[in-house]
């Protein structure tokens, strides 16, 4: 890997050459801010699945006897998990079905691949130690202990995993003696500061109340299918406060985000009102949406009734899984993204200012997704432009679907949506590679730079099937790939807010744990930045509430951002 702030070499950096040219222009003026949108560059994704060395498969215990545990999927994440500057990758299994009798649990074991740098992973979940064997569903990774080395938890059907990141290469389960078992049927959770101390806390959604016990099948036009979330009550969430020695207290009672009535699938920790504290966005199947606002006094008000992202426009409860918080149109303010079910548009909220957000998915472009089951998604720059394009990863519950509706299937494709700036998104999955071409029933997705060559890539998990690795080979504009590392604030940095000028481009990011469907992408902030190739200012707002101010920071490179001392080359 390059050494940090080094320019990456010539054959592994973007160019802009006559393979990109400024084929439509559109000046966007939003709260005194004018951005100029470049469009032209053909965004190119590649399967490489076959030849990354990548052989894990989802399993999800399917009898035929249609169990209602089988329908969600699981996630992956992309995450340093031995501190080699490259991106490793871990995926989420379930296995056979829990609670059959003589269930092998080694069937559906959890898989860790290590990058090897070359374009090719190896398998070293062994070594690793972190092969959990339980019916899994989601990730999230965060530094718990601020030690400098990532940690993971996984959540499932039944229980839950916290692993330990030791520093030399393996893990350790310190689920029981830290103190975060979440029983039941646990979905997404993300990892966050969310009383301001300077470690990570842990936010644990579940799902339905559903046991094996309970198992029944419903009936669509004659025909057998799964059973949706309707048909069950829904179940409460988990709030873990860290207490800084490696131990959590469950405050969920106390911080009043129980989320009793909630069906949660997706979880976000974010500041939607930019008040300075971290606030909890629940993506919910069938009930309503949660977002419980950060009071600063330990405990949160549940408002995502009052400033509009509960439901659609109509103030309808969508069946949501997937989402994420991104600045869409330039303005400055992130703006919130929900994948939901067929018939139901995946939504764009708008961020008004305030806290307050409006529904404009018809008005970006994205009334056309009604036909699709939506799960993993992002707000990403695909082609370094600076300008946030959009992927959602897709895929039906029922696999018997086209029989008794001709409008659907059960494997579909995934959908990328390029960012027009004014005039919204345009769905460019038919031109955007090979990677893009597959049907199958995909869940979980995560974004980050695979191969350290300055653009995102994307890794998709599919139900019952084999992953889908995506290498990202458009050839874009100038990038910055900004590694932090926390002292006052969490040694990950999670939380922190990322402001960069460069000419007229003005580009705001958040570093965050989890989010997507149950999955979790790069810690690292990725910036595209157009044709510019200075980062005329970039401001990092800590947690703590620190801010480092940094001016002429040369592009295409990766640089390590410390906090209180701004840029280190040589880190810490």
């Amino acid at each position: 890997m390059p050494a940090l702030g080094v320019p990456m070499p010539p054959a592994a950096r973007p160019t802009r050459g006559n393979q990109h040219c400024w084929a439509t222009a559109a000046l966007l003026c939003v709260a005194c801010l004018c951005v100029v949108h470049a469009a032209g560059a053909d965004l190119a994704f590649t399967h490489i699945t076959a030849q990354s060395g990548v052989d894990f498969r989802h399993v999800d215990g399917r009898t035929g006897d249609l169990h209602f545990v089988e329908t969600i999927g699981s996630g992956c994440a992309l995450f340093d998990y031995d501190n080699d500057g490259w991106l490793d990758i871990y995926f989420v299994n379930a296995g056979e079905m829990p609670g059959r009798e003589g269930r092998d649990g080694a069937a559906g074991a959890n898989r860790l691949y290590r990058n090897a740098g070359d374009g090719t992973f190896t398998d070293v979940t062994d070594a690793a130690g972190v092969g959990d064997t339980g019916y899994g569903v989601g990730v999230c990774v965060g530094d718990y202990d601020n030690d400098g080395w990532e940690d993971i938890f996984v959540t499932g059907y039944g229980a839950s995993a916290l692993y330990r990141n030791r520093g030399d290469g393996a893990f350790d389960d310190v689920t029981e003696s830290a103190g975060v078992y979440v029983d039941r049927w646990s979905t997404a959770a993300a990892f966050g500061d969310l009383d301001a101390d300077g470690d990570l806390d842990l936010y644990v959604a579940r799902y339905c109340a559903w046991t094996l016990d309970e198992h029944r099948v419903c009936h669509e036009h004659g025909n057998e299918v799964y059973c949706g979330p309707e048909e069950y009550d829904g179940d409460a969430d988990v709030l873990f406060l860290n207490r800084g020695d490696g131990t959590f207290e469950d405050a969920t009672q106390r911080a009043r985000v129980t989320g009793d009535d909630g069906k949660g699938l997706g979880v976000l920790i974010l500041d939607h009102d930019r008040d300075g504290d971290e606030d909890i966005y629940v993506a919910c199947d069938g009930t309503p949406n949660l977002l419980y606002s950060n009071l600063g006094d330990g405990t949160f008000g549940e408002v995502a009734w009052l400033v509009g992202t509960d439901g659609d426009d109509a103030g309808n409860a969508q069946g949501s899984m997937g989402v994420d918080f991104g600045d869409y149109n330039g303005d400055g303010m992130l703006d919130l993204v929900v994948t939901n079910f067929q018939r139901q548009y995946n939504t764009i909220y708008r961020n008004d200012g305030g806290g307050f957000f409006a529904d404009v998915s018809f008005i970006v472009g994205l009334g056309r997704t009604l036909p699709d089951v939506s799960w993993g998604t992002a707000f990403f720059d695909a082609d370094n432009d600076g300008w946030a394009d959009l992927f959602v990863a897709n895929g039906h519950i029922q696999t018997n679907i086209a029989d008794y509706d001709p409008t659907s299937t059960y494997r579909q494709q995934n959908r990328l949506y390029r960012n027009t700036g004014p005039s919204g998104f345009v769905d460019v999955t038919a031109t955007a590679g090979d990677g893009l071409q597959p049907l199958k029933a995909g869940r979980g997705a995560a974004f980050g730079d695979l191969d350290n060559d300055g653009d995102v890539d994307i890794v998709v998990s599919n139900a019952n099937d084999a992953p889908d690795i995506l290498r990202n080979d458009t050839v874009g504009g100038s990038y910055l790939l900004v590694d932090l590392v926390g002292h006052d604030s969490n040694a990950s940095g999670i939380g922190a807010e990322l402001r960069a000028a460069a000419g007229d481009l003005r580009v705001v990011k958040e570093a965050r744990s989890g989010g997507s469907y149950v999955s979790h992408s790069d810690l690292r902030v990725h910036i595209g930045l157009g044709l510019a190739t200075t980062v005329d200012a970039l401001e990092v707002r800590w947690p703590s509430g620190i801010v480092d101010s940094m001016r002429d920071v040369p592009a295409n490179r990766l640089i390590r951002v410390v906090e209180g001392a701004g840029i280190r080359a040589e880190g810490p």
